[in-house]
């Protein structure tokens, strides 16, 4: 009779065990078990780890041009420091043209896909013009197109990663993200330095690789990440989970139809004038201007110890390994510490690093140290920026906010250095690296200063709603995350 009683009930509690319909395939969250068997949310996403491998290839594409490119202009072509410093200079701010236009491209069409896939073909088709370009006038125009291609794609890009990501583990989805990046640009002077050990002064050769890889990383894009739409996910999310945040349902919505389609918040200009944010761009571009340029931070080292040309990608790929060792652990750092933060202390880094360059005389273990300071400076700053700016901005306007941070960094850091290769010109290598450095020592207490409440709590309008992990259909379903209070890690769910 007991037993009987037993099964009884146990029928009755599945009986009234409330069920859910389970999302399927692409729409399914990723999430694991925690210690406690309770439910975690800080997987990576796939979107995520496919938008690194199209990064890898194409970095791969274009830092073996780039390793080369000092080489290039100083010595095939005989030019000076002030004509690599202008060239340089465009590296850094041709794509500071279109940046914004790619930004508010993707965010006014909420397809930031397919703007991406436009930049990415660009600096593509450059590695065909590099074959035949001859001169300096040539190769100047062709870097200016590669830099407009890269403004294009960068803001869509991250905002695509953001929209893919949780808030509470953003920074870890860049640091992932940049990881397989910084991946492909290890390899890619890596394999310049192959090419040229085997074949002395074989650019060209360079040149076909990067094509190759450039192509491959543009048909993995084209073909295998999803068409993230960060507004519609947006807002369906909000009207989905309105039960689970305890707000009533909403009366005669229809956001739970099969197929839904929604416009969510248009674009406005007026998302982009916040006081924090407007302080975080100014604290960006302040530190950009003394951001004098890989190229040179390398040239100070082979200047000063008078290492063959040959030897010269291994700095890029030193500097890339380090990168890629510190990316995430300083994205799960920013999430714990801070992003803004961690964002201006990653210029102590760089600060050590010019340190290094500019001292009179040096040992091997003086230019590895400065390599990992150099790239530590990147963990630091690359993708924590986008983070930072992505917690202060409405989900309507966030690629345009992520690429007018990076306008702004890239404007200053092309103004940088362009007047740092008058500097070094002017009085030398030594004096004109520690004088940069001696300014950068008084900027960074300033910009810690006044970036010390930003990670206080977001302020964009869809900050304290959680994304869903998969947003390329409708059934974004997701439950609420509570937005990550900086004292909370990463990892507590």
């Amino acid at each position: 009779m007991s037993g009987s009683v037993s099964r009884c009930l146990r029928d009755r509690g599945r009986a009234e065990r409330p069920t859910t319909m389970r999302p399927r395939g692409r729409d399914r969250p990723q999430v694991g078990t925690g210690r406690r068997g309770r439910p975690r949310t800080d997987r990576v996403t796939s979107t995520v780890v496919t938008l690194g491998v199209v990064s890898l290839l194409t970095d791969v594409s274009s830092e073996s041009v780039a390793a080369i490119l000092p080489l290039y202009v100083t010595t095939a072509l005989g030019l000076s420091t002030i004509a690599y410093g202008f060239i340089d200079g465009l590296m850094q701010g041709a794509s500071a043209l279109v940046r914004i236009a790619g930004g508010w491209a993707a965010d006014r069409g909420d397809h930031p896909k397919w703007v991406a896939v436009v930049g990415y073909g660009l600096s593509a088709l450059t590695r065909v013009g590099l074959l035949v370009a001859t001169g300096f006038a040539a190769v100047t125009a062709l870097v200016a197109v590669d830099r407009v291609g890269k403004g294009i794609r960068t803001a869509p890009r991250d905002a695509m990663i953001t929209a893919s990501s949780s808030p509470r583990t953003l920074g870890r989805s860049f640091g992932v993200h940049r990881t397989l990046d910084t991946v492909g640009a290890s390899v890619g002077p890596l394999l310049a330095f192959v090419v040229l050990w085997a074949v002395p002064d074989g650019y060209h050769t360079v040149f076909v690789v990067s094509f190759g890889f450039a192509v491959i990383g543009l048909v993995v894009l084209a073909l295998l990440v999803p068409d993230v739409r960060p507004r519609r996910a947006a807002w369906l999310e909000r009207h989905r989970t309105r039960q689970t945040r305890g707000l009533p349902p909403c009366k005669g919505c229809t956001c739970s139809a099969p197929g839904l389609t929604a416009a969510g918040r248009p674009f406005a200009w007026r998302t982009l004038t916040s006081p924090p944010l407007r302080r975080l761009l100014v604290v960006a571009g302040g530190l950009g201007l003394l951001s004098i340029g890989d190229g040179f931070v390398y040239l100070a080292l082979q200047d000063r110890d008078g290492f063959a040309t040959q030897w010269f990608p291994l700095l890029y790929v030193g500097t890339n390994v380090a990168y890629m060792s510190l990316a995430i652990p300083v994205g799960l750092l920013a999430d714990r510490w801070g992003r803004a933060r961690v964002f201006a202390g990653g210029h102590v880094a760089l600060l050590g690093a010019y340190v290094g360059a500019g001292a009179g005389a040096g040992t091997v273990a003086t230019t590895i140290a400065t390599l990992v300071l150099l790239g530590a400076f990147y963990a630091a700053t690359d993708g924590v920026l986008a983070a930072v700016v992505s917690q202060l901005s409405a989900t309507s306007s966030r690629a345009t906010a992520i690429g007018t941070a990076q306008t702004v960094v890239a404007v200053a850091r092309m103004v940088a250095t362009a007047a740092f290769g008058v500097l070094w010109f002017a009085v030398g290598r030594g004096p004109a690296v520690l004088t940069v450095a001696a300014v950068l020592t008084v900027a960074v207490p300033l910009a810690l200063w006044a970036v010390r409440d930003l990670d206080t709590g977001s302020t964009g309008e869809d900050a304290t709603v959680r994304q869903a992990p998969q947003l390329s259909g409708a059934s974004a379903t997701a439950g609420r995350t509570p937005p990550r209070s900086p004292a909370r890690g990463a990892d507590e769910e």
